[in-house]
């Protein structure tokens, strides 16, 4: 059963897929309707899951599953990824490469090869309160709470002591 994302409870579970680059606006348009028919039919056991799932910056597909009423299978969550590496091969695109970090630097997203964030840091292109898109999150309630949100509240901060 798809629910709008902002109607989930706050502890739903959160897969974030980063693609290697923005999708336009024609993509993501053409997005839409593969991400309700895919969370219309997500299932666990033949039970519809209660879930959402949305393009954010046009960089970002966030799916969601409200646990408190039912959880994904392994066979459930095969299928999500399965649904994710079908629209990589339909938009030329990966959402798979975890060694790229996104920042919100002016307006734009930038992102960054995690060997490099050391050297980033160091010349200062990368500081404690700069917005980082941390894709680790685990519910949408920390999504919805501040995201991206500063480096030093995120795992990256063991870098700014």
């Amino acid at each position: 059963m798809y629910i709008p994302f902002e109607q989930l409870p706050p502890r739903s579970r959160l897969w974030i897929y980063q693609a290697s680059r923005p999708l336009t606006d024609v993509e993501v348009e053409q997005v839409k309707p593969l991400l309700v028919d895919f969370i219309t039919q997500w299932t666990s056991h033949g039970d519809k899951l209660q879930a959402s799932a949305e393009l954010l910056y046009n960089r970002f597909l966030v799916i969601a599953n409200n646990e408190a009423i039912n959880s994904p299978s392994g066979c459930s969550i095969d299928a999500s990824v399965h649904f994710v590496k079908q629209l990589e091969s339909i938009f030329n695109v990966s959402f798979f490469d975890r060694t790229q970090l996104a920042f919100l630097h002016n307006d734009t997203i930038q992102t960054v090869p995690l060997p490099e964030i050391k050297n980033k840091i160091k010349e200062g292109l990368i500081q404690a309160d700069s917005l980082y898109f941390d894709t680790l999150l685990h519910t949408s309630g920390q999504l919805q709470a501040v995201w991206p949100k500063p480096a030093k509240e995120t795992w990256l901060a063991k870098y700014f002591v």
